[in-house]
C-alpha cells in the first residue's frame, strides 16, 4: 500500500516550535507526490540571547529532539529532514556525522541535516574552496560552523553573525538587511556564499544573489530539502530555488 498523496516519498519535517520559516520554505520546494509532515521541537523563546544563553538554548533544543522524533515517525515517514541548524554544526565534521548518525539510529530512519547537506551542496556545485557565511547566531556558535567547514576542506574567509535577540526574531530579519549582509561578505577572494540558521528567511533571496553576484549563494534550507530530494531519489529540477535544485 501507497499513501495517495505521498506516492513517491513521505518526509517528516522537524523544527523548533519556534520556527516559522523551515514549514513555509520547504513545503514551497515539495514536488507532486511527496508530503512534508512538520513535526515541532518544543522550545521557549527567549527574552535576550548573548552567547552564553544560546548555547544553553540550543542544548535546549537538542534535548527535546527525541520526544519530537517519537512523534513524527509515528505517520511511518519513509525519511527525517531536519530543520535545526547550529546543533547539526556542533564538533565540526566528526560531531556532524555523530549526531546525524544518532538521529537514523533513533529512528530507524536516513536523515538529512543542515551542515552536512550544505557541505554536499557546496561539493555538487563543484570549485569551491573559499566561502564565506551569514548566521542569525553569535561568535560561539560562527566558530562551530567555521570549525564544520574547516573540517570539510573549505577556507572560511568571512563570517557574519547576526546577534539576532530571540529565537522568533531570527524571521524578522528583512531582505534590505541581508542584502547589506552579502555585499558585506563577498569579493574576489570569495568563491560562494552560505546561508545558516534554519529561521532565516533566504531560500528566494539567495537565488536571486546568485544571478547578481554571478556565483553560488546556498541558503540551507534549500540545501537540506535538496539532499533529502536527491537521497530519496527524487531528481526533479525546480526553478525559483537557484542552481542547486535546478541543476544538481
Amino acid at each position: 500500500m501507497t499513501d495517495v498523496l505521498g506516492w513517491r516519498k513521505v518526509l517528516a519535517v522537524i523544527a523548533p516550535s519556534t520556527n516559522t520559516i523551515v514549514q513555509p520554505d520547504m513545503e514551497a520546494m515539495r514536488p507532486i507526490g511527496v508530503t512534508n509532515h512538520y513535526r515541532d521541537i518544543y522550545v521557549e523563546d527567549p527574552l535576550a540571547l548573548s552567547d552564553a544563553s544560546f548555547t544553553e538554548g540550543t542544548t535546549r533544543i537538542g534535548q527535546g529532539m527525541q520526544d519530537c522524533l517519537r512523534t513524527a515517525i509515528t505517520c511511518k515517514p519513509d525519511y527525517i529532514v531536519l530543520g535545526v541548524s547550529a546543533i547539526s554544526f556542533a564538533g565540526g565534521l566528526a560531531g556532524a556525522r555523530e549526531f546525524a548518525s544518532g538521529l537514523s539510529e533513533f529512528t530507524g530512519k536516513d536523515v538529512s541535516v543542515g551542515s552536512l547537506s550544505t557541505a554536499a551542496a557546496l561539493e555538487a556545485y563543484g570549485g569551491i574552496r573559499r566561502i564565506a557565511f551569514v548566521s542569525p547566531y553569535y561568535p560561539v556558535a560562527n566558530a562551530q560552523v567555521k570549525r564544520f567547514f574547516e573540517d570539510c576542506g573549505f577556507e572560511v574567509v568571512r563570517d557574519v553573525p547576526l546577534r539576532c535577540r530571540t529565537w522568533t526574531d531570527i524571521a524578522q530579519v528583512t531582505e534590505a538587511r541581508l542584502l547589506e549582509v552579502l555585499r558585506q561578505l563577498d569579493g574576489d577572494d570569495v568563491d560562494a556564499i552560505v546561508q545558516v540558521g534554519t529561521n532565516l528567511s533566504m531560500v528566494r533571496l539567495a537565488a536571486q544573489a546568485e544571478l547578481w553576484l554571478g556565483k553560488p549563494v546556498i541558503a540551507i534550507n534549500t540545501a537540506t530539502y535538496w539532499h533529502a530530494l536527491r537521497q530519496c531519489g527524487i531528481h526533479d529540477r525546480m526553478e525559483s530555488f537557484g542552481k542547486l535544485l535546478r541543476d544538481h
